[in-house]
């Protein structure tokens, strides 16, 4: 929209159960954590004790659901911890690899990587692109990134680094005057998506099949026409996701009605379905999707003009897409980002810019973590959660 993820799913397991086991039981302790100060919970620390060998992978996500119910480990409650970026840039793209491994992508042309959790950063922005606002990047490993440059007609581009950054190229640049393109997504190594507000009446899909080096655009025929000023919101990386190989979520807002598109074939046909979260004005709508598989989504937006309210700005669905159902109890505010957290059937964390929720029901009910600004969220398999957002903002989730 004209106002101002490979998936990380697939970008590299845990490796052995053993390991996995270890990894689930510490969300059991991370979402309890996350939603109760106080005194160390039994459901938790099972789930974490009994991942340490290959058959604790199931107690620990049974750990994990409950969760919610569970006290917290005194002084070991996570919270979001700033890693000085040495620049102002308004960070709305970021791909978090690994808790070592980040890249973060922005305003001013400006993208930057670390691989030591954040002690250190690396500007890697692609040379000669100051005047470009980056709104997304997609990461495959330390090495090899895909960067969305947002804007009218040629400010719309896409790069990819093979090397971290030390070299990019220009792998599509936008020519159609009427094309803005908003956020991409991976399905795995090589396939992925980019989405563009409507051009003659339809969203346009651009496609890559080798990993960014090229994009061509989607036909579009299989896409149904968009709501008279409809768009989606260059937010946070997040208005198009995919999970699996061939399962693809469009969010959209600025019309009569917020809606989300779902494609079961990569693009190339789609239907779409009213959310509960309120529209009906060019700032208002869906903003961010997360799918912890091909059934389960949620969704945040509201309104992002500061001091407006955003009442229903979270919903859920449990069929795909087909439906969505308001959360009972909503984000609070406007949000921008959501992301799942990592091997958990029911936590996630939502971001804004006046704040951070947590979600251990599986996003019927929300509460408030955190009051710092951030415009976009994201996890590694390795429990590595990272935000970002104004002011070269960029956290990392650390247990204190």
């Amino acid at each position: 929209m004209r106002t101002g993820r490979l998936t990380r799913r697939g970008a590299g397991g845990l490796g052995r159960l053993g390991g996995l086991g270890v990894a689930l039981g510490a969300v059991a302790l991370v979402a309890t954590s996350l939603v109760t100060p106080g005194t160390a919970g039994a459901a938790g620390a099972a789930g974490a004790a009994g991942g340490a060998d290959a058959g604790g992978a199931v107690g620990a996500a049974e750990g994990s659901e409950g969760a919610a119910g569970a006290s917290v480990h005194r002084g070991g409650s996570p919270a979001w911890d700033l890693k000085p970026t040495g620049t102002d840039a308004r960070f709305r793209g970021l791909a978090a690899v690994s808790r070592s491994t980040a890249w973060a992508a922005g305003s001013k042309g400006t993208v930057l990587r670390t691989a030591d959790g954040g002690a250190h950063w690396r500007d890697v922005s692609p040379p000669g692109a100051v005047g470009l606002e980056f709104r997304d990047v997609e990461a495959f490993d330390g090495r090899r990134a895909v960067a969305l440059a947002i804007g009218e007609g040629e400010a719309s581009r896409v790069y990819r680094t093979a090397d971290g950054g030390k070299t990019w190229t220009e792998a599509f640049r936008n020519t159609e005057p009427k094309a803005f393109y908003d956020c991409m997504t991976f399905f795995d190594r090589r396939h992925g998506l980019a989405v563009s507000d409507p051009v003659d009446g339809k969203y346009r899909i651009l496609s890559t099949g080798d990993g960014g080096r090229s994009w061509k655009v989607l036909p579009d025929k299989g896409m149904p026409a968009a709501q008279a000023g409809e768009s989606a919101f260059a937010a946070s990386g997040q208005c198009v996701v995919s999970a699996g190989p061939r399962d693809v979520w469009l969010a959209t807002g600025g019309a009569a009605r917020g809606r989300v598109l779902h494609s079961a074939d990569r693009g190339l046909t789609w239907t779409a379905t009213d959310a509960p979260i309120p529209a009906g004005d060019p700032a208002r709508g869906v903003f961010g999707l997360a799918f912890r598989d091909r059934t389960h989504g949620l969704a945040v937006g509201g309104d992002y003009r500061a001091g407006e309210a955003s009442p229903r700005a979270a919903a859920v669905t449990r069929d795909g897409g087909r439906t969505w159902r308001p959360s009972a109890r909503p984000v609070p505010a406007y949000r921008s980002g959501v992301t799942w957290l990592p091997h958990s059937r029911t936590t996630a964390l939502a971001v804004g810019p006046t704040g951070t929720d947590v979600t251990t029901d599986a996003g019927r009910s929300w509460r408030t973590v955190d009051g710092g600004s951030y415009d976009t969220v994201d996890c590694a398999p390795d429990l590595g959660c990272w935000a970002a957002g104004e002011k070269g903002r960029v956290a990392r989730l650390e247990r204190r």
